[in-house]
């Protein structure tokens, strides 16, 4: 299973020549490679996968994504699936 998960651009700089970002996912930063996404600006969401954006979407989109995301942990959760051994 692949996941991609969205995120805001927030800063956008170069590194060896490839266009890379810092990537604010709810309150957490990573590092993403842009270049496939080349036009991307800060601001901006996008689906990050494997630390490289490999596409553009809108907030309203995005927010539905991370509202997906977060009741399939709260389903975990309530499962008891997200403890250490199971």
């Amino acid at each position: 299973m692949c996941l991609g998960v969205p995120g805001k651009i927030v800063e956008i700089y170069e590194v060896a020549g490839l266009k890379m970002g810092k990537v604010d996912f709810g309150g957490v930063t990573r590092e993403a490679c842009l270049a496939y996404i080349p036009d991307a600006q800060i601001g901006e969401y996008t689906v990050i996968h494997v630390g490289f954006a490999i596409s553009r979407l809108s907030e309203a989109e995005a927010q539905e994504s991370l509202a997906a995301l977060q009741e399939i942990v709260n389903i975990e959760e309530e499962l008891g699936l997200n403890q250490e051994g199971t």
